[in-house]
């Protein structure tokens, strides 16, 4: 068994360990369907869903390691189960919306927002 961070770090997911324990600790990462924290025990078989916008990417345990992969060894170590319409959320374009009120014209009001949420809404990418 290994500690659910320092499994993310071996197989590549997050830079540090220190990375990988923040995403659990802010609820990121799921083991089986169930958010975990970065102590929780994996084991081979375990699915691990993690969110790492603007992706939700989705792996399979095969196998445990001690120590950090070559990028070329993750697959004999985790299998990559993300969907390709995830994946497709790569390559979309980032839009840029800019929104600009008179000087002085102060918070914008309930009708206003509604507006802009409805703008934002349409400009989804998904």
């Amino acid at each position: 068994m290994l500690r659910l961070d320092k499994y993310l770090w071996v197989i590549r997911v997050y830079k540090t360990r220190s990375e990988a324990a923040n995403a659990c600790k802010a609820g990121r990462v799921k083991v089986n369907g169930m958010e975990a924290k970065s102590s929780r025990e994996v084991r081979e078989g375990d699915v691990l869903i993690v969110r790492k916008l603007p992706v939700t990417y989705t792996y399979k345990i095969i196998q445990l390691a001690e120590n950090r992969q070559p990028a070329k060894n993750v697959a004999l170590y985790a299998e990559n189960l993300t969907p390709k319409e995830e994946m497709s959320k790569l390559d979309k374009k980032n839009v840029t919306v800019c929104i600009q009120r008179d000087r002085g014209a102060g918070r914008p009001t309930k009708k206003e927002r509604r507006k802009i949420d409805k703008l934002f809404e349409n400009l989804s990418c998904e």
